[in-house]
């Protein structure tokens, strides 16, 4: 399959988008922008959410992690079905009673602008750093198997990424996203059955046959507890899930704000629910698409793709699919399939990004509309370059698996508004809310620490996702410190 093919598709798919982002974003209105008007239906929400949750870190990332720890992600995929039920029945409810745009609007109503403007500035870097690992991870594979063969560098196919994420989602915002994510989820399942299919033709095998061989049976351990100290530990996994999915999700602007475009609380908690249960049936998929990759590289003599030296796990999906003599129809669905998971969480990024910027610190919901709208298209423009320049700046410094990057960074950024929105929720209590992002930045300061000296304090202890759950209670505690008297 030749660059030129992919760069059609590219095109052909990206006319798609645009076609949709007409239709939907006739009105360019704030409100449309940033709460398509609280019209969405929920299922639809619901399975456009699936591509905005997996991304293409699931897509390239998960199946290349299998090699080095199994199926050890379906702990953490388990823990998110719990989290996704505290979201439903706490958050949401908290959420649609203030009738909030950003849900950082919650900490003004609770404590004060100081702990309000705290919350949103973690998420805007929690975010920016989330979207940047995801759409880092889909540029090197564009740049591996298209650009490079062109002589074109890397960065400008970071801003050719944006430039074009950027002109279908400036006018609708949320209401173009909530229907391109539908699209995109659809090539994304479309392109990992296609592919599980295709390679066990190509093994002469049926799906019951690859599920019962022994080469299954070594990559598809799922449950780890034989070791505590062990970061794969189950009770680790699951409760990290847990703790992920509840910020990640339910404390992050980017996937609450298609919650909110619900037309009610009750219709937003059957969406996240389901998606709840949907997400283990498609991880599982994944992880099994994986296992595959890895046995038919091992069959057929493929080395895992090298990147500036290095092994990059993250390459064999792309490796085998573009290059493992499988025939172009694999190839391109794979590349459809990939823009669709790169697009699909990019898209909403850059919309939330602008919507807190512009709600939680320009304080645009107190201007008048036209006002509102020039800064908003301003601030979407301002966003965009800031990815940029976060993505290219990965390239130099990005050395790991990007999924395993991107949960232990959340652990470090998403610690604090779990922190500060479990301590709203469960107590009454009063905070100096001037100190509050001091007590924020030292729970990240003590986390880091703990996490780096676990295995010397602790006896040889490694920390997992679980890490994510001590920087929240380090910054419950801080704020029970700084209480009023």
């Amino acid at each position: 399959m030749n660059s030129l093919t992919i760069l059609i598709l590219i095109l052909v798919y990206f006319a798609a988008l645009l076609l949709i982002s007409r239709l939907t974003s006739k009105d360019d209105s704030n409100d449309t922008f940033f709460k398509a008007n609280r019209n969405s239906t929920w299922y639809v929400v619901a399975f456009g959410m699936i591509g905005a949750s997996l991304s293409g870190v699931t897509f390239i990332s998960v199946p290349g992690w299998v090699r080095d720890s199994q199926f050890s992600y379906m702990q953490i995929v388990l823990g998110y079905m719990l989290g996704y039920l505290v979201i439903a029945y706490v958050l949401i409810p908290q959420y649609y009673r203030l009738q909030v745009t950003s849900i950082y609007e919650y900490l003004l109503h609770r404590f004060d602008s100081y702990t309000h403007k705290t919350g949103a500035f973690f998420f805007f870097v929690s975010r920016v750093l989330g979207a940047a690992f995801r759409l880092f991870l889909v540029a090197m594979v564009l740049q591996h198997f298209v650009f490079d063969a062109w002589g074109v560098p890397f960065e400008v196919t970071v801003v050719l990424s944006i430039v074009l994420i950027w002109i279908y989602t400036h006018r609708g915002g949320i209401k173009t996203i909530v229907w391109t994510d539908t699209l995109q989820t659809l090539f994304m399942l479309v392109a990992v059955i296609t592919a599980i299919v295709i390679i066990l033709n190509r093994l002469d095998w049926s799906l019951l046959d690859f599920l019962k061989s022994q080469e299954y049976a070594n990559y598809a351990k799922t449950f780890f507890i034989d070791d505590f100290k062990d970061k794969k530990f189950v009770w680790k996994g699951i409760l990290g899930g847990m703790f992920i999915a509840l910020s990640m999700t339910g404390l992050d602007q980017d996937m609450m704000q298609k919650n909110l475009t619900c037309k009610n609380a009750k219709e937003a908690q059957w969406n996240v629910i389901s998606l709840g249960g949907v997400l283990i049936f498609v991880n599982f998929i994944f992880l099994s698409l994986g296992a595959l990759l890895f046995i038919y590289a091992t069959k057929n003599g493929i080395s895992v793709p090298m990147e500036n030296g290095v092994e990059k796990t993250d390459l064999l999906f792309p490796e085998i699919a573009i290059n493992g003599g499988l025939g172009v129809g694999l190839g391109m669905v794979f590349i459809l399939g990939l823009i669709a998971a790169a697009y699909s969480s990019a898209d909403s990024a850059l919309t939330s990004l602008t919507t807190s910027f512009c709600v939680d610190f320009l304080e645009c919901n107190t201007m008048e509309q036209e006002k509102q709208k020039k800064l908003r298209k301003r601030v979407h423009i301002g966003v965009s370059v800031a990815l940029i320049l976060v993505i290219i700046f990965f390239r130099y410094v990005l050395k790991e698996n990007v999924i395993s990057s991107l949960l232990q960074v959340a652990s470090y950024t998403y610690g604090p508004l779990l922190g500060i929105f479990a301590f709203g929720i469960f107590t009454k209590i009063k905070v100096k809310g001037k100190y509050v992002w001091l007590v924020s930045l030292i729970s990240v300061v003590m986390s880091y620490l703990l996490n780096a000296y676990a295995r010397v304090w602790f006896s040889g202890y490694q920390f997992g996702y679980e890490l994510l759950i001590f920087n929240g209670l380090f910054t419950f505690v801080g704020l029970l410190l700084i209480r009023k008297r």
